[in-house]
């Protein structure tokens, strides 16, 4: 989730309909200015007994983000707290529950990525074996209750944990226990975005599958294969989903405007502090009604905040985020990216994709959603036959598109090494959470703790 490090007071107050549009046509870039931005979260525990440190605990979550500063990282406060770290890599956070995520920088290509993935890893690696630490790479706390988690010193989390009870039964699970990998990627113009957006969210059951990497709950298996994506469908009906308005005709940035309008909101940014506005509506507080601020008219970075507080399936802001898979390994961080990278910077790749999914329809697209989490790549695809019927084509699209961009490392290899792991799903049809399963069911004995010697970074 975002990191807020400036007041919006100094931005300009938003006058016309064209300032809800502005963010995302700010965001149109050349193909030769495209980058990409990888996200990825993961699990923080302590090596002793496997709890989730609080934020305050020696060893904790604030002394692993402030032993950044050896690795030149600055830190970046809420109230007087660390809540973040900013570097030449991105920005390290925190999620609800202490879930350290780094937000990498928007990078040229996958071999940059993954080393900025491997510099991270190495740093909070070393950072850990002082203080105790270890850290998963899954899509889910396999054993922690929510009241065993603890909760970070961010405003905006505090209103979302009072909020999300109103309007779902999983919200706090998808706060406080879950991880993910996303990749915000670049647009050329409003027409790129929308190709790109519908591919994206056509696919994003695909993503989801291959990645799923979180079959556990409170100890034991709990029937999906990625319950981080179940999670998802009851934590606030008004803010997640797969958006059918996307592939109706007209879609562009004023309809994605409208929709974000429609999103209740959560908070309003002002003097350092988050004020409480769940469930109001953007509309009155462009109207100057908004009651927590009566008279007051939102600012543009009133508006850039509140795009950050939808969770669709692919979000817009000034580019495009892909929102569907699990947290999960080293080579995951690198594969997931290189998906979509693979899919939507080569044109060629893009149109081929779009071959193969612009004849379902939306009830078809949402069936497919629905069944994967708990189904994989069996679940069942429109007009017959499972996901990976078409898995391994979708990677050779991806194969194609990455050879065709020809971007080479020092010892001449381009970027299709990094979907070799995507590879082995679909050859042994099994993802990482059938594996987890296997070892439950075997090598260790129904003990899911074994998971933490096994799939740690």
């Amino acid at each position: 989730m975002s990191t807020r490090k400036t007041s919006a007071q100094a931005a300009p107050v938003i006058e016309s309909r064209d300032a809800l549009t502005r963010p995302m046509a700010d965001g149109e870039k050349p193909p030769e200015n495209w980058r990409i931005g990888t996200e990825h979260e993961k699990l923080v525990y302590k090596r002793g007994d496997h709890h989730a440190p609080s934020y305050d605990e020696p060893g904790g979550i604030r002394d692993i983000l402030i032993g950044l500063t050896e690795f030149g990282w600055s830190p970046v406060e809420e109230n007087g707290k660390v809540i973040a770290m900013s570097g030449p890599d991105g920005t390290v956070s925190l999620e609800p529950a202490g879930q350290l995520e780094l937000s990498g920088a928007p990078l040229e290509n996958l071999h940059e990525t993954c080393a900025e993935t491997g510099r991270h890893l190495e740093q909070v690696k070393a950072i850990g074996e002082r203080f105790g630490v270890g850290f998963l790479g899954a899509g889910m706390w396999p054993d922690k209750t929510r009241e065993e988690l603890p909760m970070m010193p961010k405003g905006r989390y505090d209103i979302m944990r009072r909020h999300m009870p109103r309007v779902g039964n999983l919200g706090l699970d998808m706060m406080l226990r879950t991880c993910t990998i996303q990749v915000n990627l670049d647009y050329e113009s409003e027409a790129d975005m929308v190709a790109k957006f519908r591919v994206g969210l056509a696919l994003q059951p695909l993503a989801t599958a291959l990645f799923a990497n979180s079959p556990f709950l409170e100890g034991k298996p709990n029937g999906f294969l990625s319950y981080r994506s179940h999670i998802w469908s009851d934590t606030d009906p008004h803010r997640t989903g797969m958006l059918p308005f996307v592939f109706e005709d007209g879609f562009g940035y004023e309809r994605y405007a409208d929709y974000m309008l429609d999103v209740p909101m959560y908070f309003v940014f002002r003097d350092g502090k988050y004020i409480d506005a769940a469930g109001h509506s953007f509309r009155d507080f462009l109207d100057g009604k908004l009651s927590v601020l009566p008279g007051e008219k939102p600012t543009a970075a009133d508006w850039e905040d509140h795009m950050s507080t939808a969770f669709p399936e692919v979000r817009l802001k000034s580019f495009l985020e892909m929102r569907g898979a699990d947290g999960g390994p080293w080579n995951r961080i690198c594969a997931l990216p290189a998906l979509w990278v693979g899919l939507l910077y080569d044109r060629t790749a893009l149109a081929a994709a779009w071959d193969l999914v612009k004849g379902w329809t939306m009830a078809e697209r949402e069936e497919l959603r629905d069944a994967v989490p708990k189904m994989g790549l069996t679940a069942p695809l429109p007009g017959g036959g499972t996901l990976r019927d078409i898995a391994g084509e979708v990677l050779s699209i991806a194969r194609a598109g990455l050879s065709a961009r020809d971007r080479r490392n020092a010892s001449g290899d381009n970027e299709t090494g990094f979907l070799e792991p995507l590879d082995e799903v679909v050859r042994s049809g099994k993802t990482l959470a059938d594996k987890c399963l296997d070892l439950y069911h075997g090598e260790w004995n129904g003990d899911v703790s074994r998971i933490y010697g096994a799939k740690s970074f």
